[in-house]
């Protein structure tokens, strides 16, 4: 018999569609990846020197389970560089991505009935998580009119002795918000523990991201090096956590992950410590992308009605064509092989939207609107 922790976790939409578009790839047809959130560029060249370099010394053994020094050195230098603040690098813990992060987190912070509150739409992974350990989650609305931010005082009226964390992304997935600084004070003042995923930290445009612990000290930071440094491969991640929480943390590494990949450490000490004009660029890159989607998807009949100033998503409302997103993006992928992220995927709020990845070159993206236009002249 199959567990039911097993038996009842939903799939992950996007990597179903990815499933599919690889079959119709299999069968000869080119398909245009506008559903997955991986990007299309190599790592900085510096990070693969230092990879090989670390494999060449035979950095190929056991890590200490926190992580080696430098790196931990290094991400309490880059926090302190890019947002002013303190961190040690006691409270630093490397993991084998951002996902095995958050579940180190939740695993330290929720016992069964406990409550975690989120927005809706969130990451799809999130409630999948949080319910998986045996937690709950509190899906709060938010809306495209209001830009998908959360409202603290909405929030602080969902707080219950059952709360245990707040859930936030910013740059998010799937909206690309940027969560403001005040809105960032106002939740943190709720005195709720904050979980801040920071992964898209880097792929901004036109604005700052923020960190929560410039507002407060309770709050466990997610971020790592696949998004921004396109080391998606790497799979190298990092908490950083209260300091009564690393300990914790620490023993559940040593029983699940055992410690993160040695060489990916040491690649993750290149990517922090030293200078690559190619991120410049993969941004300005990004840029390009997004305002091209931007100017495009309303020409279509797509709705967007705020503006996506990181990450590298769009979730447009395409209610034009029905309100099973489901439905509707494997529709696209069947008849204009053009593979998108149906809304539901990131919760009901997101019924009926479409989320558009730009982790693709310029030149693929205007094929795959070509190919849109085209399959709502025949819909």
């Amino acid at each position: 018999m199959i567990a039911k922790r097993s038996e009842n976790i939903p799939p992950f939409i996007v990597m179903e569609v990815l499933e599919r578009a690889q079959a119709l790839q299999a069968a000869g047809h080119r398909i245009i990846h506008m559903e997955v959130g991986e990007p299309d560029f190599a790592p900085p060249a510096k990070v693969t020197q230092a990879a090989i370099q670390a494999l060449q010394r035979g950095e190929t053994h056991y890590t200490h389970s926190l992580g080696i020094h430098p790196l931990r050195q290094a991400i309490s230098q880059h926090y302190k560089r890019s947002y002013g603040v303190d961190v040690s690098p006691e409270r630093v813990i490397v993991t084998q991505g951002t996902s095995p992060a958050l579940l180190l987190v939740l695993c330290a912070l929720i016992n069964s009935g406990d409550q975690v509150i989120l927005s809706n739409p969130a990451y799809a992974c999130y409630p999948n998580f949080i319910r998986y350990i045996g937690g709950e989650t509190v899906q709060i609305p938010v809306s495209a009119e209001c830009g998908f931010i959360f409202d603290p005082e909405r929030v602080q009226r969902h707080i219950t002795p059952k709360t245990r964390a707040i859930l936030i992304n910013s740059p998010a997935n799937p909206t690309g918000i940027l969560i403001p600084p005040q809105t960032m004070q106002d939740l943190a003042d709720l005195g709720i523990m904050i979980i801040s995923d920071e992964i898209y930290h880097g792929l901004v445009y036109g604005d700052k991201a923020h960190s929560i612990l410039e507002y407060t000290d309770r709050a466990f930071v997610l971020n790592g090096f696949s998004k921004y440094y396109a080391m998606t491969g790497f799979r190298l991640g990092y908490i950083i956590a209260p300091e009564e929480y690393v300990r914790a943390i620490q023993k559940s590494q040593q029983n699940l992950f055992i410690c993160a990949n040695s060489i990916s450490q040491w690649a993750g000490v290149s990517a922090l410590n030293d200078v690559h004009p190619e991120l410049d660029e993969m941004v300005r890159l990004y840029d390009e992308r997004r305002r091209y989607l931007l100017d495009e998807l309303p020409k279509l009949g797509f709705k967007i009605a705020y503006e996506p100033r990181g990450a590298f998503y769009i979730l447009a409302d395409a209610r034009f064509l029905g309100n099973d997103s489901f439905h509707i993006a494997f529709d696209i992928l069947e008849k204009a092989h053009v593979a998108l992220d149906p809304g539901i995927d990131f919760g009901s709020n997101a019924e009926g939207f479409l989320r558009f990845s730009y982790a693709n070159s310029l030149a693929n993206i205007r094929i795959g609107i070509e190919r849109l236009c085209h399959y709502l002249a025949i819909s």
